[in-house]
């Protein structure tokens, strides 16, 4: 990831774990926000 700023720029590298079966069900959905709206309407 590339963060642009007043001095420059700065690079971050990440390492980011799915730990729970609700965290993989988030990821494959897009996101927390997808993964609810896709519940509400009943499209899981």
């Amino acid at each position: 990831m590339t963060i642009a700023s007043d001095k420059g720029e700065k690079t971050l590298e990440a390492l980011c774990r799915i730990d729970t079966a609700n965290e993989l069900a988030y990821y494959r959905h897009g996101g927390i926000l997808h993964y609810v709206l896709r519940k509400m309407i009943g499209a899981a």
